[in-house]
């Protein structure tokens, strides 16, 4: 298990700080993917990737990341990347209009079309190719690989996070009543 974390030294290093620091923020995730070391250690190797070297910025990393667990309702994930999601830059306001999606009028342009992106791809496994166009005049290939691998790779994360039915931390603040009742009101 220790090896299978080892494959994403900074997300090892964050929980392990949390949890000298009396939280087990994080916990909960990571150990339903250890029941299965070998397959956590392959894909904590991508997630490091994700979260590491990604030549996104952190804030739209985080942008995407809450699109993609809002729509695929996993409030555990939400959870975890709003606290993430206002570290990175984003704005209370911003967050709720994350659940608005890109037609929020909170969205410049580019983070509209990021929203679109993650849109595209939950709901048709592809970014239009008008969502394309537009993205591709902001960003470089790598960003734009980067985009769909980061929105892929959550995807995943919210499909085991539900299935496993992993549990909050007690650390963390559950979604508010209200929240959690308007991300299960829409179908994704």
């Amino acid at each position: 298990m220790h090896d299978a974390v080892s494959a994403f030294p900074a997300g090892r290093d964050f929980i392990l700080n949390n949890w000298e620091a009396g939280e087990a923020r994080g916990m909960n995730g990571v150990g339903a993917m250890l029941n299965h070391p070998a397959l956590a250690k392959a894909f904590l190797t991508f997630n490091n990737h994700i979260a590491k070297d990604n030549k996104l910025s952190k804030r739209i990393c985080e942008l995407l990341i809450l699109r993609v667990s809002w729509l695929r309702q996993s409030e555990y994930e939400f959870q975890q990347h709003v606290v993430l999601g206002l570290r990175a830059g984003l704005t209370e306001a911003e967050i709720a209009a994350i659940q608005d999606g890109p037609e929020a009028t909170t969205w410049n342009e580019v983070d509209a079309n990021l929203l679109r992106a993650a849109d595209d791809l939950v709901r048709d496994a592809c970014v239009n190719s008008t969502t394309w166009s537009a993205l591709s005049d902001e960003f470089t290939t790598e960003q734009m690989i980067d985009i769909v691998f980061t929105v892929g790779c959550y995807e995943v994360l919210a499909m085991a996070f539900k299935s496993f039915g992993v549990p909050f931390e007690a650390c963390l603040d559950p979604m508010a009543p209200e929240v959690r009742a308007r991300m299960f009101s829409t179908s994704s």
